[in-house]
């Protein structure tokens, strides 16, 4: 990153995060992916660095900050591991941010203080096995009964589920009304009649572990519904939105890090009685996926930067996220064409980033969503 365009706190703070994602990250990256374990001991090690908290009130243990701050962590750990990166954004953007963003004073003074010291992990269920990308067509049904809300519904590729203490969870009230019937709900990891079923086989941020969580009659207190006024779609679309800058900035970060294992290899790699970087054909590559994860970057922080002045960044996000997974995804190819065979084989670095950067493409709206949001806002009168 340019580092001209960062403030002296959000150039310390990077460079932070930066050698803690080269240090610890890094070196644990291959062995948790291996394993397909959640990495507590890195989700441990954020939380002491305080980063759970950014755009968290200190009211409630949070350290403040901004929305281009939550990009430059999110990067930089990705750096390192883009599976912690999914674990940090779906803990901090999607759950902890929408309660201490909607919810009322009870509920954030319940729960946002043990997410953001670490002591409980964070989920956000709204994807079904009928409804993904279509949010407002979601099943799961929240009735309420004697000071409780009956859930009961399946939700699935559920990052962080099979580890969370607290999830926060869209169900509807009345599926008649659509997207005016969403309630999000707050619903504890210990709860009578939720269950997590493990999904394993992913082929990539394997570390970030995923379930499908079955609700049988689990009753929730009403207290735990997140406003009472039909607002809980449009409360997850702004979530949603946001969200997509830290992903796009999740996309940069395995960008940036496969464009450092490309330069590296290049130079180091003899062939044809000469290092590889000494070739055209190479010097173009990296030129190319460079200069493409800088303009990604820059287009992360511009949407970031429009959020914080409170102007609109929705189409900039996805314009964000569209651009800078599509870099991943091409960075990640390009660096283990650079590495040929021994690109392909594990424990190389470049083959867990052409795995990991695949999704990028997919979660938070896949591509195709993005250029649909693009389009609408830019045609719309």
């Amino acid at each position: 990153m340019t580092t001209s365009l960062l403030s002296e706190e959000e150039l310390l703070l990077r460079n932070t995060v930066r050698e803690f994602s080269d240090q610890v990250l890094a070196p644990r990256a291959a062995k948790h992916d291996e394993l397909e374990e959640f990495p507590h001991d890195n989700f441990i090690d954020i939380a002491d660095l305080g980063l759970l908290g950014l755009m968290v009130d200190e009211e409630y243990g949070g350290a403040g900050g901004t929305t281009k701050q939550v990009a430059i962590v999110s990067e930089e750990i990705a750096r390192g591991c883009a599976a912690t990166s999914l674990i940090y954004i779906v803990h901090l953007t999607l759950c902890t941010h929408f309660i201490s963003h909607f919810g009322n004073e009870s509920q954030k003074n319940k729960y946002v203080p043990d997410l953001v010291s670490g002591k409980k992990i964070g989920a956000f269920a709204l994807t079904e096995p009928g409804a993904g990308s279509d949010a407002a067509a979601i099943q799961t049904t929240a009735v309420p009964a004697n000071g409780h809300l009956v859930l009961n519904g399946t939700k699935t590729y559920i990052s962080n589920s099979p580890d969370a203490g607290v999830i926060v969870t869209l169900a509807t009230h009345d599926r008649k009304l659509g997207y005016k019937g969403i309630d999000a709900i707050i619903v504890d990891g210990d709860s009578d009649g939720k269950t997590v079923n493990k999904l394993q086989g992913k082929m990539g941020i394997r570390a970030s572990t995923v379930g499908e969580v079955v609700f049988n009659n689990c009753h929730v207190p009403s207290t735990n519904l997140i406003n009472e006024d039909n607002l809980g779609f449009r409360q997850t679309m702004e979530v949603l939105n946001a969200s997509r800058i830290s992903i796009a900035a999740q996309s940069v970060g395995i960008a940036q890090a496969s464009l450092e294992a490309a330069v590296d290899y290049a130079k180091n790699r003899s062939a044809f009685g000469g290092p590889l970087s000494d070739k055209q054909a190479i010097q173009n590559m990296i030129a190319d996926i460079a200069t493409d994860t800088e303009a990604a970057r820059q287009l992360v922080m511009h949407s970031a930067s429009l959020k914080d002045a409170g102007l609109s960044y929705h189409t900039e996000a996805s314009m964000a996220k569209l651009f800078a997974s599509t870099t991943a995804m091409k960075a990640a190819h390009t660096a283990l064409q650079i590495h040929g065979g021994a690109g392909y084989f594990s424990p190389t670095p470049v083959e867990r980033y052409f795995r990991d950067a695949r999704v990028t493409e997919i979660y938070e709206g896949t591509s195709e969503i993005q250029r649909m949001v693009i389009a609408r806002n830019l045609l719309k009168d």
